[in-house]
């Protein structure tokens, strides 16, 4: 798929797909937006906000967002890449359509963002969660002892 400004008419979520143009390339700085977001999922409330979901969406993201600059999973499109990482990067950033510090509305836009980046790139999340499944049953079946007959 293909994000045009036609499509996210958000002048903050343009500025981070332009940021997230500049990172793809770069894993360690991918490395240190998952830091990041690791720091904000951390020091964010979620209790009020009845965000299980999202949450565990937002996981998904960073997982795939790891495994890609750890060069583990690179078959996702560049362009699905890049706007997953400018999701990640709009939301960890308190600036944005509606400031974070905001109460109770701070972090809708965000939450926006992110729903509409997942649901986008559905079809490249299942295969990462696939992949992602079957990577961690071989390791573990390479982690049991071996029989000897």
């Amino acid at each position: 798929f293909i994000v045009s400004p036609s499509e996210m008419k958000n002048w903050f979520f343009n500025q981070a797909l332009a940021r997230a143009g500049k990172l793809a390339g770069h894993p360690g700085r991918i490395i240190k937006l998952l830091v990041q977001l690791s720091v904000k999922l951390y020091h964010t409330d979620f209790r009020n906000l009845k965000a299980d979901q999202l949450v565990s969406k937002i996981s998904v993201l960073g997982r795939m967002a790891g495994a890609y600059a750890r060069r583990e999973y690179t078959v996702i499109p560049w362009q699905t890449m890049i706007t997953l990482l400018a999701a990640l990067l709009y939301f960890i950033n308190p600036i944005d359509l509606i400031p974070d510090v905001v109460p109770a509305l701070g972090l809708t836009d965000d939450f926006t963002v992110l729903i509409w980046v997942y649901g986008t790139a559905e079809k490249e999340i299942e295969k990462f969660l696939l992949w992602e499944t079957t990577t961690m049953a071989t390791v573990a079946e390479d982690q049991l002892p071996s029989s000897s007959l």
